[in-house]
Order: structure tokens, then sequence, then C-alpha cells
């Protein structure tokens, strides 16, 4: 078993981070926080182009529903980089659909997205960490899951779901070869995802956030820098709850 080094300051300096989601609200903040904390990043989405101004930033067009576009991303960055040192999975859909209303296509749909879309790059991923002596990976799961949905459908709160349970095991089968996978369980954040919520019956944040506010996409994105960084050496397999005191769990 590789030797995990103790905890130190979150700086990622040298490192290279894969990120899926990165047009979204959270993951475009996640790109610009890893590459702050000093990381190259290699920004990935479903869109064709997607704009940003640091040069430690590299656009790529992924879908991660896609076995193909899996490993062809995989490989382009293990060969331009020589190493993943992390991997972050924001990519995400969302449905708000009642049970007695889904059809299968909208259950396959988010299941795709959401689970299938966490599952194809891990595990690409995870053979080449394990070679390489280690890594990080962090996954996007919801508050919805822990408490049966915040205005969103049955089919997205068993997807989020089925991320937590992934990720443990990928964390317990992981950690001999230096591998650490976590998820963050956002509450309420104000991104483009959440403004279609709010069309709907969504909570008030000064009702039930205790913090009194939604989050911001930024709060989830210094939390997924802790979880890619040295910080968190000692911290795998956890569902890290970051949603304003939403849930205290």
């Amino acid at each position: 078993m590789p030797t995990i080094p103790v905890s130190a300051p979150a700086r990622l300096d040298g490192k290279v981070a894969l990120v899926t989601g990165a047009a979204g609200g959270i993951g475009r903040a996640a790109t610009l926080a890893l590459a702050d904390a000093g990381a190259t990043v290699i920004a990935t989405d479903i869109a064709e182009d997607v704009q940003f101004t640091s040069d430690k930033i590299v656009y790529r067009r992924y879908d991660v529903t896609s076995h193909n576009d899996t490993r062809s991303i995989i490989a382009e960055t293990r060969s331009a980089y020589g190493a993943i040192d992390a991997l972050i999975l924001c990519a995400g859909t969302i449905s708000h659909n009642h049970l007695v209303d889904s059809t299968d296509d909208e259950w396959m749909s988010i299941l795709n997205v959401n689970l299938m879309g966490v599952v194809n790059p891990v595990r690409e991923v995870f053979p080449v960490m394990a070679e390489q002596g280690g890594g990080k990976i962090v996954a996007l799961g919801s508050i919805a899951s822990k408490i049966g949905g915040v205005a969103s459908g049955p089919s997205y709160v068993a997807a989020k779901s089925a991320v937590h349970g992934l990720m443990k095991w990928v964390a317990k089968n992981g950690a001999g070869k230096g591998i650490f996978a976590s998820v963050i369980a956002p509450g309420p954040v104000e991104t483009p995802m959440w403004d279609t919520v709010t069309q709907r019956a969504a909570p008030s944040p000064n009702g039930s956030v205790p913090l009194g506010r939604y989050g911001q996409p930024e709060d989830i994105a210094q939390a997924i820098v802790f979880l890619a960084s040295p910080s968190s050496n000692w911290i795998t397999g956890t569902v890290l709850d970051v949603n304003g005191g939403m849930l205290m769990d």
C-alpha cells in the first residue's frame, strides 16, 4: 500500500485535475477554484466550446455517457500530462416529475447522466490512479438523496443515492492503492439547475436553511478543493454535507 502523507495545506501545485460538468454552475466554480489552488485543470462538458481565462485550464468536449468519449479523454489527459491526480465529477441533470408521472425514458436519461456519468469515468480512471500510486475522486451527490428530495423527482433522488453508495465502494476498494473517493452532498445552491427548482415549490432559505441563504457555487467549489487536496489525506468514503445547516447529520 502506498504511504499516505499526513494532511497538508490545500494546495494543488503540480497536480492535474479532470472536471466533468465544467460548464455548469458548480462545475465551473470548481474548475476555477482548482486552478486557483495551483492545479492544471482539464475542464470538460458536453458543450462544444466553453471559455475560461486562466492559462491553467484547458477545455475539452466530453459526453460522460459515452464509453468511447470516456476512454478518449482519460487516455488523452494521461498522455498529455502524465497523470490524473484528481477526478471531479460535476456533470448532472434533474427531473421534477412525480413517480406516477415519470416515464421509463426519463428514468433512463436521469440515471444515464447522474449515475453512469460517474461510473464511466471512475471505471476508466481507477486503474490509472492505481498504477500511478493514488489519486482523489470527488463526486457530487445531493441532500435530496438523504431527505427524499428538495422539489426533485424520484429518479434524481435514486441516482444521487446510488452515487453515494458507489463512491463508498470505490473508497473501500481503492484505499490500498492510495485512491481516495468522497462525495459532496450540496443543499440548495443558486445555479441554473436550481433555477428550475425555484420555479416550483422550492423552500425558502429563511425557513429551511439555518444560515439564512442558499448556497453559492463557490461554497461547494471550496469543499471540492479540500477533498481533492492533501488537506483531506485521512478522509475517504465520506459524504460531506455542505448545506448551510439544512441537514445536520
